[in-house]
């Protein structure tokens, strides 16, 4: 007969007391010397059921802080020039983005005519992951026009906000004039960047931004993941940023 590890044990009776709300979200997880004196184990065994449950996402650690239950599914409004910071920061949620790429290089057909761009042209290309409470849960890529000025990959960097780096640009006006919505399962990258599992279900947001004066500023495409994202759509004006 197998033998269950004594760290994948642990995890199973940590996912039982967070179920049975024992800690419920943004709830501190007692500290791996109390864990490990509760379980009678020693911390390294702690580390690994914990790593597990953050891989899951039910966890988060927060450095210097300690180990916090990972809150319930994010509401982001698909309305209104809401920003993701601003959405989860009024969720009660910490906010987070790392850019992971950023270049310029030719576009593609597609993103030429999305952008309005004529041959020979430039975009500038930022791939990254936001986060909510430290737990990633989304993967974005988004195409700028090559036209916006040379200090504006240096903003973006040092800001990691669309919006602000728009804005320091000339640009402190724009919506979102479509968006489409769809279903995607992960690939074994995206898996490993969200910490969720290969084909795990993912929701993609494909939308392009204008300016006040109808210039196509950005095409973005967000990959949700879907047990950890809500979508809400609202009527009124459909703009809305991931920045």
């Amino acid at each position: 007969m197998t033998r269950t590890p004594v760290w994948s044990a642990i995890a199973t009776a940590l996912r039982d007391d967070i179920a049975q709300g024992c800690y419920t979200s943004g709830d501190q997880l007692p500290t791996e010397a109390a864990l490990a004196a509760r379980f009678g184990v020693n911390r390294h065994t702690v580390r690994h059921a914990l790593k597990h449950l953050s891989e899951e996402g039910r966890v988060h650690a927060r450095r210097g802080a300690g180990v916090f239950v990972t809150a319930g599914a994010a509401t982001y409004p698909i309305a209104g020039r809401v920003s993701f910071h601003r959405n989860l920061s009024a969720a009660g949620r910490m906010p987070g983005r790392q850019i992971l790429t950023l270049d310029r290089r030719h576009p593609t057909p597609t993103e030429a005519r999305i952008l309005d761009l004529d041959d020979p042209a430039t975009i500038i290309l930022a791939t990254g992951v936001s986060f909510a409470d430290g737990t990633p849960i989304a993967l974005f890529t988004s195409c700028f026009p090559g036209w916006l000025p040379d200090r504006f990959e240096a903003d973006l960097k040092t800001t990691e906000s669309v919006t602000q780096a728009l804005a320091l640009s000339g640009i402190t006006d724009w919506t979102r004039t479509s968006t489409h919505i769809s279903a995607r399962n992960a690939s074994a990258v995206q898996a490993g960047q969200l910490r969720v599992k290969e084909s795990a279900a993912l929701i993609l947001s494909e939308s392009v931004n204008r300016s006040a004066d109808g210039r196509a500023v950005e095409f973005g495409q967000t990959w949700f993941a879907g047990d950890r994202v809500t979508l809400h759509m609202q009527g009124g004006d459909s703009a809305a940023s991931h920045s």
